[in-house]
């Protein structure tokens, strides 16, 4: 099944779920979800056929509504959203795509959520060495309109070892390299919100392609990839 829009029902149905977050509301109303997600990963799929068109994506997941709740001092057992994730093929190829529909909330996210200690080390040392290209990405118009600044969490100063007056601390402190670009309900409800939604992917295509390269070599340009 082809989607190319996603339906008005889907987002009504997520705002009655955030006002009726229980077992016993949602066991009634499994039947409407499950057409509202059946709808929902068709339009996830047509996205990623788009994105293939342009980027190499060896899987697709689809995030379940239920919560972990063991943990969480928030015991709503379902999000309040539906959310898919590309994986770009790895280990050439680095980053990742998210798409996160929730009324009011809905936006997409693209880059490194939870880097590993090693590429999180790689990627520090490499804007220790040199801040040149990574800024020039990301000050790029087209980067800057869509996305606004680089987000993530950050250290409070400096990460042990690196210099906390460094000019480049403001990157060098970052635990999470992503950028992320927020949509309206109309606008996830418009016809053009798979184009845009792709349009948007493409222009982090320059620091995918940047980071990739940094994480698939050491510091001296040698590759570390057999």
């Amino acid at each position: 099944m082809i989607i190319d829009v996603l339906q008005p029902t889907t987002i009504e149905f997520l705002k009655e779920l955030r006002a009726n977050n229980t077992k016993e509301w949602f066991e009634e109303h499994k039947k409407q979800f499950k057409n509202e997600e059946t709808h929902t990963k068709a339009f996830f799929s047509s996205v990623l056929n788009l994105l293939r068109a342009h980027d190499d994506i060896d899987a697709m997941k689809m995030f379940r509504i239920y919560r972990d709740v063991r943990f969480s001092k928030n015991k709503q057992p379902y999000k309040n959203h539906l959310a898919v994730s590309y994986h770009r093929r790895k280990p050439h190829l680095r980053g990742g795509y998210y798409l996160h529909i929730e009324p009011g909330n809905s936006f997409i996210a693209c880059g490194f959520w939870d880097p590993k200690p090693d590429d999180l080390l790689r990627i520090r040392k490499e804007f220790e060495m040199d801040d040149v290209y990574i800024r020039k990405i990301l000050n790029d118009p087209d980067f800057v309109s869509t996305f606004g600044n680089l987000q993530g969490e950050e250290v409070k100063t400096a990460p042990k070892g690196f210099d906390k007056n460094h000019p480049a601390i403001d990157l060098i402190k970052k635990k999470q390299f992503y950028a992320q670009h927020s949509f309206t309900d109309e606008e996830v409800l418009s016809v053009s919100f798979l184009s845009t939604v792709d349009e948007a992917y493409k222009k982090i295509r320059p620091y995918f392609d940047y980071m990739s390269e940094v994480l698939t070599t050491d510091l001296n340009g040698v590759s570390l990839i057999d």
